[in-house]
């Protein structure tokens, strides 16, 4: 019996004119047909472009991969390609608009004070939150009446030097400003997910051993005889703020406050009196 050749030459050539795949992890892409190397025992494990990572990556990063994965585990991070010196350039040019040395760091690389120490708990987390979540009254249209959050960058004075009176740099074009002018009360929320005592321990922020911390007052401008302090507080912190543009009529505004709300552990809340919070210290 013979064998048909013709039908064999025919996808043979096909074969040969058409562009080849090539699958890495479960993504393909084209190349030529010169392009295509003979790889051999592929697993989900090979290496992947760094792109399709990249958000592991920062997965990794909040979570270690050895707290997690269990050690002897590769994380995406790991199986990512390093970046180049460009890459990591233009990533840093987009993320900040000042130098990280000019910073002025807050607190020490010891962690967190004991849970039972509420109050230095408390000021502890004062201090180290460069931001915090503000709520107020809403004055705005669809919501007036209602609460409104907003994010607002904070200081209760440079790294070395904490008051425990929050700081603000605020601008009268903000919405929560004009919540302020009509009711001054309001509450500034802080996590200590914002640090890295709580990735470190893989706490998740609504783990009460993750503390919290809600201070609740009156938003007052600071007087003159104290804005020199509340302007190093702020921009030995927040130093790109001394370069916002002078036509949003930025002003200092600090919190006076009326209850201290702590939550460090499990078992309950804390109310800590005003005295026992500024009498203690976060270092």
């Amino acid at each position: 019996m013979r064998v048909p050749y013709f039908p064999l030459v025919v996808l043979a050539s096909v074969l040969c004119l058409s562009r080849s795949y090539t699958l890495r992890s479960s993504v393909s892409w084209v190349v030529s047909s010169n392009d295509v190397v003979e790889e051999a025992d592929l697993s989900e494990e090979e290496v992947a472009p760094a792109l399709l990572v990249d958000g592991a990556g920062l997965w990794k990063q909040a979570y270690p991969a050895s707290n997690v994965l269990g050690d002897g585990v590769e994380s995406p991070r790991e199986l990512a390609e390093p970046e180049t010196d460009n890459v990591a350039q233009l990533s840093s040019s987009r993320l900040f608009s000042y130098r990280l040395e000019k910073v002025q760091q807050a607190g020490s690389s010891s962690g967190p004070p004991p849970h039972q120490e509420k109050a230095r708990t408390a000021r502890y987390i004062a201090h180290n939150s460069d931001w915090g979540h503000l709520a107020t009254i809403s004055t705005q249209d669809k919501i007036k009446g209602l609460p409104f959050g907003n994010i607002f960058s904070v200081s209760d004075g440079p790294g070395d030097n904490s008051t425990g009176v929050v700081y603000f740099y605020v601008t009268p074009m903000d919405n929560t400003v004009s919540d302020l002018r009509s009711n001054p009360f309001a509450s500034l929320t802080f996590s200590e997910a914002e640090g890295e005592f709580c990735r470190k321990m893989v706490y998740d922020p609504e783990d009460p051993r993750c503390a919290r911390l809600t201070l609740t007052g009156k938003m007052v401008d600071v007087a003159p005889e104290e804005l020199v302090f509340a302007k190093e507080a702020m921009f030995s912190r927040h130093p790109v703020m001394a370069k916002w543009p002078v036509g949003h009529n930025w002003f200092f505004m600090k919190l006076e406050l009326i209850q201290v709300w702590l939550q460090d552990w499990v078992g309950g809340i804390s109310l800590i009196p005003l005295e026992d919070y500024f009498k203690a210290t976060p270092f």
